[in-house]
């Protein structure tokens, strides 16, 4: 019996194993502390979101130049063109049709001289004479423009001072100034 007993006590010896090495217990505070450090970048972005979103709106835009003042300056830069016809005519009459078209929404550029008059001619927007002039004057520009006519300097010059008789008696006329002190001595009036 006794080497029975001395045989599983040597087989027990032998099966013994290392200790085990201690077992990570999860800090709930920890998870805690994370959480709290992404809640806190979350609102940085978030600020920092809306800072860059409010400088872009904050950012002042000058206030457009009106059609009647770019077509104006266009024009005075054809002046430059006179000693060549073509190029001339084709600065003046595209600077006369693109104001047109910001100035009362026609669709001048894109359509020929027979389909912008044909449109103009349903409108009220121009008056009878100035609906005339500006056909004499698309009509001028259409001969040097296809039919390879040279005008001479007197008939371009012409030309320039139709289109700029037709923007200065288009253009929009400006607001009194009595209108708006009036109004803002009125608001003083009533605080």
């Amino acid at each position: 019996m006794i080497t029975n007993t001395t045989s599983q006590s040597l087989s027990q010896a032998t099966d013994i194993r290392d200790i085990k090495p201690p077992i990570d217990i999860p800090n709930s505070s920890a998870w805690l502390w994370q959480l709290l450090i992404l809640l806190a970048l979350a609102v940085a972005a978030w600020l920092l979101w809306r800072w860059w979103k409010n400088r872009k709106l904050n950012i002042v835009l000058p206030p457009p130049v009106p059609a009647h003042v770019r077509a104006k300056r266009k024009l005075e830069q054809a002046l430059a063109l006179i000693t060549q016809p073509k190029p001339f005519v084709i600065a003046v009459s595209d600077t006369a049709r693109t104001y047109l078209e910001e100035r009362f929404d026609f669709h001048a550029p894109e359509r020929t001289t027979e389909e912008f008059l044909r449109e103009l001619a349903g409108t009220k927007l121009l008056l009878p004479e100035q609906k005339e002039s500006l056909g004499n004057f698309l009509a001028s520009c259409d001969l040097v423009k296809f039919a390879k006519y040279e005008p001479g300097e007197n008939e371009l010059r012409e030309l320039h001072g139709s289109a700029v008789r037709l923007v200065e008696e288009t253009e929009p006329s400006p607001e009194p100034l009595a209108v708006v002190e009036n109004s803002k001595l009125e608001i003083g009036n009533s605080q």
